[in-house]
């Protein structure tokens, strides 16, 4: 005949008992290890080059016929940028880089120079400011009322914006990689919107020139400027969680010191 045991006895735990428990349980839980997210900050020198190596290995091997040199397939210096830009995903890096070095070539962007923008930058529409802000970013100003859509071809204003952030991207101070926009909207009026222009600008700064724009300032915008503004915030993407609006005097005092506050914006 088997032998049988008794139960062993049913231990009731007081309230008390249960919550310490329960407690002991939920600190052993969150003491364990967590796998760290993959961002730019925890990718170590080492890695960034060599995912710079492999990109540019990639692009030699399978695109082959992009130029090289400054600006193309094998300027580690830009590889990198858009490898911080898709979160050092080489293949979402190689994906945009790719489309970026192509537009560059196709819209000449090494020909242009102060005499091949003049005529339209003589309008004062826009320019870069020769100071850098107090956060030591180079400054681009931009006057839209002082654009006027139908005066010159499209082109010649893509052009000169082009221009002008590559002019402003080469006065980034060592270690600064962001530039500060200023759009001055005093006296704009609904003969100055022109939604398409403004679309280019951010498509532009979104597919070839990523994480180069830091803060865009709209400065004392009209009434006027608001229901425009709700067309163009679908239109520029991410690009308007940097928008501020703000007032002269606070570009003035958060901005800038007294000697390097544009002009425009002086007392």
């Amino acid at each position: 005949m088997a032998l049988r045991l008794p139960p062993a006895p049913f231990r009731h735990h007081s309230a008390t008992q249960s919550l310490t428990m329960k407690t002991q349980f939920l600190t052993k839980s969150s003491s364990s290890p967590r796998l760290p997210k993959f961002s730019v900050r925890n990718v170590s020198s080492d890695t960034s080059r060599k995912l710079v190596t492999k990109v540019k290995e990639k692009l030699e091997k399978d695109h082959s016929s992009l130029p090289t040199g400054k600006n193309g397939r094998d300027d580690e210096e830009l590889i990198l940028w858009f490898l911080k830009d898709r979160k050092f995903s080489v293949e979402e890096a190689i994906s945009k880089l790719t489309k970026a070095i192509k537009w560059r070539h196709e819209f000449r962007v090494s020909d242009l120079t102060e005499e091949s923008v003049r005529r339209v930058a003589a309008t004062g529409k826009s320019y870069v400011h020769d100071s850098l802000d107090i956060n030591g970013r180079p400054v681009l100003v931009v006057v839209p009322s002082k654009h006027i859509p139908e005066m010159f071809d499209r082109l010649e204003d893509e052009r000169l914006c082009v221009f002008l952030l590559e002019k402003a991207l080469s006065r980034l101070p060592q270690g600064k990689e962001e530039i500060l926009g200023i759009f001055d909207l005093r006296g704009f009026g609904t003969q100055n919107a022109d939604l398409k222009f403004l679309t280019f600008l951010f498509d532009v700064l979104y597919y070839y020139y990523p994480r180069r724009l830091g803060q865009v300032l709209f400065v004392d915008a009209p009434f006027i400027f608001q229901p425009i503004w709700q067309l163009a915030k679908p239109l520029v993407k991410h690009y308007a969680s940097l928008v501020r609006f703000c007032s002269v005097e606070d570009v003035r005092k958060e901005y800038f010191t007294e000697s390097t506050v544009p002009l425009s914006f002086r007392k």
